[in-house]
């Protein structure tokens, strides 16, 4: 993954894409930044753990989009979209919204969730079986929703 990166890095230096190589940039540094912190502990730079880093990239976008909206500053609103939409880019394929309820219907059944109460029990089980695949956010709407049936 990083290699694709890294490619579309060097195409967009050579296009003159601004936005593209600032954005690319910041997230193979903040990739390095997580390499280094996993060096004491002998684990190595996967796909799964630069996904993770990805995600957190594209929440930081959406944490600003939201402090620039509340502070009417349209200008940073639309630098911080184009850089979340290049971002999402490089995110594997998503569940559907109709996969995914079927998905947590089957879990809710396996582990016997029906009860309000159960909503952690559930939760957890769906989001180890979907990491990466679904949202957390919408996961949470879709095992609220279910248990509120």
């Amino acid at each position: 993954m990083i290699k694709k990166i890294e490619d579309d890095l060097r195409k967009a230096l050579k296009m003159r894409q601004t936005e593209e190589v600032k954005t690319l940039r910041l997230f193979l540094a903040a990739c390095k930044n997580k390499e280094i912190e996993l060096r004491p502990k002998k684990q190595e730079l996967n796909d799964e753990v630069i996904v993770e880093v990805l995600k957190g990239e594209i929440k930081k976008r959406k944490e600003s989009i939201e402090m620039f909206e509340k502070g009417k500053r349209e200008d940073l609103v639309s630098i911080e979209k184009k850089e979340m939409e290049i971002l999402e880019k490089y995110l594997p394929p998503q569940m559907t919204d109709e996969k995914l309820r079927e998905f947590v219907k089957k879990i809710k059944e396996e582990v016997g969730a029906g009860k309000r109460s159960d909503f952690g029990k559930l939760m957890g089980a769906v989001m180890k079986e979907v990491k990466g695949k679904a949202d957390g956010a919408r996961v949470k709407k879709m095992v609220d929703e279910e248990l509120n049936q």
